[in-house]
């Protein structure tokens, strides 16, 4: 294979890469995010986790647990909701079902994200 040819397939590889990569569902976090009063913060990690250290205030929905979907259905439908999880993985897949369920939701990303996002400390 010519130089030029090498240079081609890599340059194409390094985009299907970039474009898998973005297609992913992996959306990049806000700078900030102004909590108002009636915000609920979600943590959508496992209950051991959250029990690790958690924003302060959240709550925990396990996006894990066989009663995710029914526990977002009991939710609030007039209040604003943003969730969180470890690496944002999580985050954006269960922000994706609430909004499917006609929840306001701001994915914050990774709980790291989200404390800064938010300046919500992390606590026990």
């Amino acid at each position: 294979m010519s130089r030029p040819d090498r240079l081609r397939s890599l340059t194409l590889g390094v985009a299907s890469i970039a474009l898998a990569l973005g297609a992913s569902g992996c959306a990049a976090s806000p700078a900030s995010i102004a909590l108002d009063a009636d915000a609920v913060v979600v943590d959508v990690r496992t209950p051991a986790e959250y029990a690790a250290g958690h924003l302060e205030g959240a709550v925990n929905i396990d996006y894990q647990s066989p009663s995710f979907a029914s526990e977002v259905s009991e939710l609030d439908s007039d209040a604003d909701y943003v969730v969180y999880c470890q690496s944002g993985n999580r985050s954006a897949q269960a922000a994706s079902a609430m909004v499917a369920a006609d929840l306001s939701v701001q994915d914050a990303g990774s709980i790291d994200e989200a404390a800064g996002a938010t300046g919500l400390p992390v606590v026990p």
